[in-house]
């Protein structure tokens, strides 16, 4: 898989980012929420594949998506009969946002990136557009970490795995009113918060990474980007963890459905039976073969934002595959016309 659609599962992401950053800096996040999706699917139709999505995003607040269920590629059109083989066809499942982190598109803050990450059918845990409980830690604690210990366990014991003192350890949560007691606790356990509006899949993979300053993530925050998150983890061997939220009264920004009853409904509609289960990045990305992609937008901690130049533009990507075990970033001028000049760096 990662030999069919290494390369364009990269140009699906940039073609993402580069719409979406036109419109950094305007205050619009639908719009650059959308172009970023459009152009997504415009890419994504153009590959040999039969797709379907499986973790879309805007379902929560109405705002332009790739949803799920849809069906891309060229193999997913009415007359692909006419020219599909079928021993040939690559069916996968896909895992989108392509614009995460509206917010710090619009307003000109960092950490906002496209992503996407793909399995082969069934390779995906497919959940509705829930929140989701999250833990990321770095691959030396990962199985020694769990998200159902407090907190302060758990940064003693990323503290002995890394061997640093709990008060050089910094974790990542998302500035929302949830988190209040979270966040006293990471504080009087010693460790340091880092604040951030929107974009935890960037925090998350972020701790699979040494030098990026960023040892934990926790708190709560959207399921589908726990998905994308957990694919990138487990090609990295970091630790990620995600537990479903369907109760409105704990997330308190609110959440898809009525009430919790109906929401433990929809969850069972979908085959999921234990809702309080504790997923880990192999049961969240269980396929045989996993591929992530991201292209960052705005300037984050892995990568560059879109630079444009007259006639074209630069950015940057992150690939990561459990089949060749590689994380590769790509930095990729996009001739729009025929430049004046390229800028090298």
């Amino acid at each position: 898989m990662e030999n069919t659609l290494g390369l364009e599962i990269i140009e699906v992401v940039e073609q993402a980012a580069i719409a979406s950053s036109k419109w950094m800096g305007k205050g619009e996040k639908d719009t650059a929420d959308h172009v970023a999706v459009e152009a997504m699917r415009e890419r994504m139709n153009k590959i040999y594949m039969r797709g379907r999505i499986v973790i879309g995003e805007g379902e929560r607040d109405d705002a332009p998506m790739l949803y799920i269920g849809e069906e891309v590629g060229i193999c997913a059109r009415e007359d692909a009969k006419d020219f599909c083989n079928p021993d040939e066809l690559v069916e996968i499942d896909i895992a989108v946002d392509p614009c995460e982190g509206t917010n710090l598109v619009a307003y000109g803050q960092p950490g906002s990136m496209a992503v996407l990450a793909i399995s082969e059918k069934g390779g995906l845990f497919a959940a509705p557009d829930f929140y989701m409980k999250k833990l990321a830690a770095p691959p030396v604690a990962k199985g020694h970490v769990d998200i159902n210990k407090s907190a302060t366990e758990n940064l003693k014991i990323i503290s002995d795995c890394m061997n640093r003192a709990i008060e050089e350890l910094v974790v990542v949560v998302m500035d929302r009113s949830r988190h209040k007691d979270l966040i006293t606790e990471i504080r009087d356990a010693g460790a340091r918060v880092r604040l951030i509006s929107d974009g935890d899949v960037s925090a998350a993979i972020s701790c699979a990474f040494a030098g990026t300053n960023i040892h934990a993530l926790m708190g709560i925050g959207a399921a589908p980007e726990g998905v994308i998150s957990a694919a990138a983890m487990r090609c990295l061997g970091g630790h990620f963890q995600g537990q479903l939220i369907y109760d409105p009264a704990i997330v308190k920004t609110g959440l898809i459905g009525e009430s919790k009853e109906s929401n433990l409904a929809r969850l069972k509609e979908m085959g999921i039976t234990d809702p309080d289960r504790a997923y880990n990045a192999e049961e969240l990305a269980n396929g045989e073969t996993v591929l992530f992609a991201a292209c960052g937008i705005t300037p984050g901690t892995l990568m560059e934002g879109v630079r444009f130049f007259k006639g074209g533009a630069r950015t940057q990507s992150l690939v990561i595959s459990s089949q060749s075990k590689t994380a590769r970033f790509v930095d990729t001028v996009h001739m729009f016309e025929k430049p004046k000049s390229i800028q090298l760096k």
